[in-house]
């Protein structure tokens, strides 16, 4: 009240127009709230739409995943001269689906049977003792006792004890199901009819199940006729949707979020049918407010049919306790600040000794503010730092342990199937066979692996940042095709890994923008250490950087590479025209000079 005389006149004063100046202060102080709540919502409903396309990447990714168990066991029936129980336990039993493959129930064969075969094939199921060692049951009939043209049988199932009231099911008793089985039969692909399964060990749709037709071997599959005189049965997969949706759902970072996965039909019932929901992580739980939920509708690609996962969260849930206070911190601070105008206007226009007064007061409060503001920009600095930093070292340990661990994993199985593919060349030819696809399969891995590592943080980084520049310029041909030349005097430039990260950094967004933006066939990077000074400079000959773009909201890749140098104590200088290229040059002091500059940038900052 002492620093602003002012004030106690506007709250004794009766009139109307000091009152309208509060009543226009809550206003704008309203919209300051209006805004950062708005502002708030949006990066939080951001952040949710993140998660959800995760979750999404995952369950398509695991049902993929899956679908290769699918063809890998088709592929095993095609390859052998013949498959019995043994061989299906020991195939089945080598993929380690409960460890590998969590929301696998099993993998199972059913044989196609028709009416006329009936009765042979019922004669044929008596046990031998090998399927009785194996646990399998002395089924000697089909489970359908109505006669129809054409059964599927299930013969063999693994693992067999949690399923083993499934042998001699005849599983197209059911018409959508036998209709899906037809389908794949004559068209040669995958399978799914949508329909649950059946089983007392999971509640009803829990389980849902994908098939795929064995031919035999060396017949003909070029026409329809040929494919169904071929056909002997198919292979199929059933799987938990309840631990495939929470496998995706864990991965969320808020535990409050409900994932509804319905299935609308593959189509051909003309889109009449209702959805079916296939799975509800909060089944029973009343939906709050609209107004109250961030939701979105993402499909899943399910063989041909239509899912649609729906992922809501309440909007609370994504807000920290900064982001709930913000809102009102900004219409405090509104509110303030526009009282405050009003009552610096009342102050000076009552006497002017009272309007110095205020003036010399206001400047002190704006020094102290600006001080505080650098000070605040600082810290802010030094956090994005610091987030830089910590960045680079978790890209930096998560590069080195997936090559320690998968990496050395990879290797030893690489040598372990050319040992087998070596000492099966002459004796097993097809087993050699067999061994040289696995081969391939896994170099294909490591090469994933290796992309994966480099991605996140170039081993090459350890070698010195003149071979991180020229892996990377070489990659940059490679993918782009447009000419990149590096001169770099042939001189060994030894600095530390912070700032050689940094300098590839650079060198990689400058590229990444060229090949985006520029339009370019020729790009120049130099190199170049001397007097203390480590420069690095890249030049195109493209349609050049415009200030508009520069200033792009949403765009940060210039601001960044001129942050990452300001922190090293450099230079940064971005200079283009239209149609004239584009130059990013860099500088920064190292060895000595690095010193000095780290010591006057510590004291500008007051640590």
């Amino acid at each position: 009240m002492t620093a602003f005389p002012g004030l106690r006149q506007l709250l004794s004063s009766s009139r109307p127009v000091w009152w309208a100046s509060v009543l226009l202060s809550l206003g704008i102080g309203g919209l300051f709230y209006l805004a950062a709540h708005k502002t708030i919502e949006y990066d939080a409903g951001e952040r949710f739409l993140h998660q959800a396309q995760n979750a999404q990447y995952n369950i398509n990714s695991r049902i993929n995943a899956y679908t290769d168990v699918l063809r890998g066991t088709a592929s095993f029936f095609h390859a052998a001269e013949h498959v019995d129980r043994a061989s299906f336990h020991r195939y089945v039993d080598g993929l380690n689906i409960t460890r590998q493959f969590p929301a696998l129930d099993n993998i199972n064969y059913a044989e196609y049977v028709t009416g006329t075969e009936r009765d042979a094939f019922e004669h044929g199921l008596r046990q031998r003792p090998a399927d009785a060692a194996l646990g399998y049951p002395a089924t000697t009939a089909i489970s359908t006792p109505e006669a129809r043209p054409e059964y599927w049988v299930l013969t063999m199932i693994e693992p067999l004890a949690a399923f083993r009231e499934k042998i001699g099911r005849d599983i197209g008793y059911r018409p959508a199901v036998a209709r899906a089985l037809a389908q794949g039969r004559d068209s040669g692909g995958l399978s799914a009819s949508g329909m649950q399964i059946d089983s007392v060990h999971q509640p009803l749709g829990a389980g849902l199940a994908l098939r795929l037709p064995v031919y035999r071997k060396n017949l003909p599959l070029d026409t329809l006729a040929a494919r169904r005189h071929a056909y002997i049965g198919s292979v199929g997969i059933g799987f938990s949707v309840p631990r495939l949706m929470q496998a995706a759902l864990e991965q969320m970072q808020v535990g409050d979020a409900r994932l509804v996965l319905s299935d609308s039909g593959d189509g051909q019932d003309g889109g009449h049918r209702p959805p079916l929901q296939l799975f509800d992580s909060k089944p029973g739980s009343a939906f709050p407010r609209p107004n109250e939920l961030f939701s979105v509708v993402l499909p899943i690609d399910f063989n041909n049919r239509h899912w649609s996962a729906h992922f809501s969260a309440p909007k609370t849930s994504w807000y920290s306790r900064f982001d709930a206070s913000l809102p009102w911190l900004a219409m405090a601070s509104g509110f303030t600040g526009a009282l405050l105008f009003f009552l610096l206007f009342h102050t000076m226009a009552s006497s002017r000794m009272r309007a110095v007064k205020m003036a010399k007061e206001m400047t002190r409060e704006l020094r102290n503010s600006q001080a505080k503001l650098q000070q605040s920009h600082h810290k802010l600095r030094r956090l994005a730092a610091h987030a830089d930093q910590i960045k680079e070292l978790e890209r930096k340990r998560i590069a080195r342990e997936i090559h320690d661990d998968l990496g050395q994993n990879l290797l030893v199985l690489r040598i372990d199937v050319d040992l087998l593919s070596t000492r099966t060349r002459t004796r097993h030819p097809r087993l050699h066979a067999r061994a040289q696809r696995m081969l391939s399969q896994i170099d294909s891995s490591i090469k994933s692996v290796r992309h994966i590592i480099n991605d996140l943080r170039p081993t090459v980084l350890d070698l010195g940042l003149n071979a991180a520049v020229e892996w990377q310029i070489a990659q940059f041909r490679a993918r782009s095709g447009i000419v990149c030349e590096l001169i770099d005097y042939e001189t060994e430039i030894r600095v530390d890994d912070h700032c050689a990260t940094a300098f590839f950094r650079v060198l990689q967004e400058s590229l990444s923008n060229i090949l985006q933006h520029a339009h370019a066939s020729l790009v120049r990077v130099e190199l170049r250490q001397a007097d203390g000074m480590l420069s690095m400079t890249i030049n195109d000959n493209g349609v050049g950087v415009r200030d508009a773009s520069r200033n792009k909201a949403g765009s940060f890749g210039l601001v960044g590479i001129e942050e990452r140098i300001s922190l090293l104590g450099g230079t940064c200088s971005i200079t283009g025209s239209a149609n004239a290229g584009t130059t990013v040059a860099v500088t920064v002091p190292v060895g000595a000079h690095a010193a000095r500059t780290t010591l006057m940038g510590m004291v500008d900052l007051g640590i």
